[in-house]
């Protein structure tokens, strides 16, 4: 049997955040939810994914500076950077450890076939 894969998405919209959700629903994951970073990070205290998806702006600062902190306490985590709006953030973001950088608007697929490659 395999093991449940662990995705940890952190976005403040909620629309996207449930979108997220309901696109990589019943792939063999268990999905939590962070608003913000500081929530992320407690989250992470407690149980560390297999991957997160990472939105770049925050209410609390933006992804691309949570990345620095992610790959130096978590090395191994795979991360998806997600942005809508900050096109010129993705050398940026891949530089400091993202391995897969969406730019929205993204297709379910392009979406799936990022996290199907990185948790398995």
């Amino acid at each position: 049997m395999t093991k449940q894969k662990k995705l940890l998405i952190v976005e403040d919209e909620g629309e996207i955040a449930l979108l997220l959700e309901l696109l990589l629903n019943g792939r063999k994951t268990t999905i939590e939810h962070a608003k913000t970073i500081e929530s992320a990070k407690q989250i992470l205290l407690q149980d560390v994914p297999d991957l997160i998806l990472l939105d770049n702006r925050l209410p609390d600062g933006y992804g691309i500076d949570f990345l620095g902190y992610l790959k130096q306490r978590y090395p191994d985590m795979k991360i998806i950077m997600i942005s809508g709006v900050d096109k010129e953030v993705e050398d940026v973001a891949l530089e400091n450890g993202a391995d897969v950088f969406l730019n929205k608007p993204f297709t379910r697929d392009q979406l799936c076939s990022c996290v199907e490659r990185l948790v398995n």
